[in-house]
């Protein structure tokens, strides 16, 4: 089996890396040629510049040797770029597996309440609705060619080497506290997971939350991180006050409960970090780096 990798961001640069023996072959994008050039002598494998104002000429025959394909690039300014330049070469190729990384955010806000994948999408911020679109997208190609094609809707992602030990001992850690504000959350390890269950067991339209079991506010994680690496823990900070980008501070403006319901019962997925506890305490000697 061949993978292709469209966006080999963190995600799907951890799930290349642990999957590595179940493919013959893998390839994948990143946005800047000399990136490529970089990460391929770092992972070991062909490693192809594509984005907006780049489009490397042998991508259309890695397609055609391509079994399972990944989708991790983020929608482009008139939506998805992979699907604007090559659909048809995915039409005509033997791919029998489609992954595409979403997020959450299509969900919009719930005012805190409990969800599952059967609760209706409701975007708010323009990028959310840009991934639903593109979502949907997708779909509708797996539905005319009758290729799988599987919705993985991905929350709060954090890992080696982006979590809060890193930000704790940059100094940059921030307890911001908005009143009832919870996030989920998910380690890169157990997304790696949930695609290869799904490698093994395609189901064509599929969506699932890919999300811990334990949405928890996030001046509480800090602080767990914190006292677990025996480091100072931050002051508490007001939302309103906070030292935010434009983006962070849109995410304080949705509050939402994600069950992954779908993932534990069709993929059978037994998540390896089921809350924020287990996945910081794997973490912690990235405080002592």
């Amino acid at each position: 089996m061949n993978l292709f990798v469209f966006g080999l961001g963190f995600s799907a640069r951890h799930f290349a890396e642990r999957e590595r023996a179940r493919f013959a072959a893998i390839r994948a994008t990143v946005t800047d040629p000399d990136k490529a050039r970089a990460i391929e002598a770092e992972a070991g494998f062909p490693v192809r510049a594509f984005g907006p104002e780049t489009d490397d000429p042998r991508i259309a025959d890695d397609l055609a040797d391509t079994d399972a394909l990944l989708i991790s690039a983020p929608p482009g300014p008139h939506g998805d770029t992979v699907l604007a330049r090559y659909a048809d070469a995915i039409r005509a190729s033997r791919i029998a597996w489609i992954g595409y990384l979403s997020t959450i955010g299509v969900y919009g806000d719930q005012g805190g309440a409990w969800i599952d994948e059967m609760t209706e999408a409701a975007p708010r911020s323009a990028r959310s609705k840009e991934r639903l679109a593109v979502e949907r997208a997708w779909l509708a190609l797996g539905a005319e060619t009758e290729k799988p094609v599987q919705v993985f809707r991905l929350s709060g992602i954090y890992g080696p080497g982006r979590n809060p030990f890193v930000k704790l001992r940059e100094g940059k850690a921030q307890r911001i506290v908005k009143a009832g504000q919870v996030f989920n959350r998910i380690h890169v390890d157990d997304i790696a997971s949930a695609l290869a269950a799904s490698l093994e067991k395609p189901r064509s339209g599929a969506v699932y939350n890919v999300t811990d079991d334990e949405p928890a506010p996030p001046q509480v994680v800090t602080e767990y991180a914190a006292r677990l690496a025996g480091l100072p823990v931050p002051p508490t900070v007001d939302f309103e006050t906070a030292d935010l980008s434009p983006m962070a501070r849109s995410f304080y403006g949705e509050n939402k409960r994600v069950r992954n319901r779908l993932l534990r019962e069709d993929l059978g997925v037994a998540l390896r970090y089921p809350t924020y506890r287990e996945g910081l305490a794997a973490l912690k000697d990235d405080a002592a780096a």
